[in-house]
């Protein structure tokens, strides 16, 4: 079974994740509107969009959707945005 998704919709999944990582790697610090907490929780927000997208899965539910995309940027973004809320 093929999974319904083309190489452009996989391709602008992979890119949408790039805003969530240039969020964590920009906002390290909360903004003279928001709480601590508030911050905190819009970093993990975006943490945990990274970590959701590096799980897609085709339409089998089992195999990985992505291929050959270089998660070197997420995987820091994730650190990053992790070890800034804890």
């Amino acid at each position: 079974m093929s999974d319904p998704r083309t190489p452009a919709d996989i391709a602008q999944l992979f890119s949408t994740a790039g805003d969530s990582v240039t969020l964590i790697n920009t906002d390290t610090t909360k903004r003279s509107n928001e709480t601590e907490q508030e911050w905190k929780d819009r970093i993990k927000s975006n943490v945990d969009h990274l970590e959701g997208v590096k799980a897609y899965k085709k339409e089998d539910g089992t195999t990985s959707l992505w291929t050959t995309e270089d998660f070197t940027a997420i995987d820091a973004a994730i650190t990053a945005g992790k070890a800034r809320i804890a």
